[in-house]
Formats: structure tokens, C-alpha cells, sequence
């Protein structure tokens, strides 16, 4: 088994998901006691936040290098950036290590298309629905991606930063997550891609009339894969 490594803390409560994930599906996989074999550095979120709203992105994506790295250099045989939004600066991560980084943006798109569908709508913060970085990956892949109407940005935006990131999960927020789903629905969304990793605390396929890609379990899965198959070459690189 390969070793994964996760570069998380974006936020820790999505982190700790992925480690879950990670875990769980090394021993679905394997059974009895085993577990994943993964190396966690986990950055403060606060200073992220506040390269992501002040513009410092290029700042940002030197310090997401540096501990990319880090957990290179504590073994790990491929890199999992556990963040949806940060893959903006995927390519100054990738450039930072030799090991491949799996774009979150390819794993999701591998699940979209095997699923045959084309047209999705697109949940995430401001930066991931509303910048070109994560679309135009997806579009790249024969893929129509729809975003919520400005007022339902702002409020999924909202949600995220002010209660998910904080492991506040509100009934209230979860309805109307289920009204943008369903305006997503009647814009034509064949499908919604939960793309912020806090996302899927929130919503569950019970929530959407239409198909639910959650990308933190795509990820993990498509690394799981990797690791137990004790490959990486086949992995596209984030500048691919």
C-alpha cells in the first residue's frame, strides 16, 4: 500500500473528514484491522483566509508548496489537497513536490461523466463557483457547469465560511441549500457537485432531487485506489 498524503486544515473540520474517509475505505477494502497508510500536515485556516480574501493567492499557494513539501518529505507517495478552493494554486503545489498531486476537479469529473451525465450545477465558496480555475477544469472534460444565481452565491458562501468551517450544522442552512439545489434543478443541472469539502456535512444525496457528487469522498476514493493498487503513474498531474 502506498502512502497517501493530506494536505488539509482548510478547514480541519473538512480534514478530519477525509481522514475518516481515507480509513474507512482501506479497511472496507482490506477488512479486519487495517487502515490507510497517509501522512497529515494540517495548516492554520485562518491564515489561508485571509490570503484567499485579500487576493495573495500567489502568497498563498508558496505556502501550500512549502508543506506539500513537507509531507513529501515524511514519505507520502501522492498528494490529496483537501480543499476545493485552494486548487487555484494547484499547479504552485504541484511544482513544489515530485510526487503526483490528484486534482480534486478530475476525480469529481471522472464521477460525473462515468454517471453519463453532462450539464451540473456547482456548489462551493465564491472563489470555487465564481472563478475560472475549478469550471474550466470541469468544461475541459466535456462538462456544462451551472452556478447559482448571485443572492443564492452569496448565502451558499456565507454558510461555509460563517457556520461549516466552524462544524455548525443548521437545519435552516440545510434547507435552503435544498431550495438553490432545486433552483440548480430548473436551470437544467442533471446532477450538483458538493464542491467545498464542508459541503457534505451539510448535504446528502436524501437532499437533492438530482444526483449529488460529494468531491471529498471522490477524492479519497480515487487516492484509495492509487494506494492499493501501489501505482501514482496514472495519475494526471494538476498542470495536465
Amino acid at each position: 500500500m502506498l502512502t497517501i498524503g493530506l494536505l488539509g486544515g482548510m478547514s480541519w473540520e473538512s480534514s478530519a473528514h477525509y481522514y475518516r474517509l481515507a480509513n474507512e475505505l482501506v479497511r472496507d477494502r482490506l477488512g479486519g484491522l487495517h487502515s490507510a497508510r497517509c501522512v497529515l500536515y494540517s495548516v492554520d485556516f485562518a491564515e489561508i483566509e485571509h490570503l484567499q480574501s485579500s487576493g495573495q493567492w500567489e502568497q498563498a499557494g508558496r505556502l501550500l508548496g512549502q508543506a506539500a513539501a513537507a509531507v513529501q518529505a515524511a514519505g507520502a507517495d501522492l498528494l490529496l489537497l483537501c480543499t476545493n478552493t485552494m486548487h487555484k494554486v494547484a499547479d504552485q503545489v504541484q511544482a513544489a513536490v515530485t510526487i503526483p498531486l490528484l486534482h480534486l476537479a478530475d476525480a469529481t469529473a471522472d464521477a460525473v461523466t462515468g454517471a453519463g451525465l453532462h450539464t451540473v450545477g456547482l456548489l462551493g465558496t465564491a472563489f470555487t463557483m465564481e472563478q475560472d480555475f475549478y469550471r474550466d477544469r470541469l468544461a475541459r472534460r466535456g462538462l456544462r457547469v451551472i452556478i447559482p444565481e448571485p443572492r443564492d452565491r452569496a448565502e451558499v458562501h456565507r454558510v461555509i465560511y460563517d457556520e461549516l468551517c466552524l462544524g455548525d450544522v443548521r437545519e435552516t442552512s440545510r434547507q435552503t441549500y435544498r431550495q438553490v439545489i432545486d433552483r440548480l434543478v430548473q436551470s437544467g443541472a442533471q446532477g450538483v457537485i458538493l464542491g467545498c469539502t464542508e459541503i457534505e456535512l451539510l448535504i446528502s444525496p436524501a437532499d437533492s432531487p438530482v444526483p449529488v457528487f460529494p468531491t471529498s469522498r471522490l477524492h479519497v476514493q480515487a487516492a484509495v485506489n492509487a494506494a492499493l493498487q501501489g501505482r501514482t503513474t496514472h495519475l494526471r498531474l494538476a498542470a495536465d
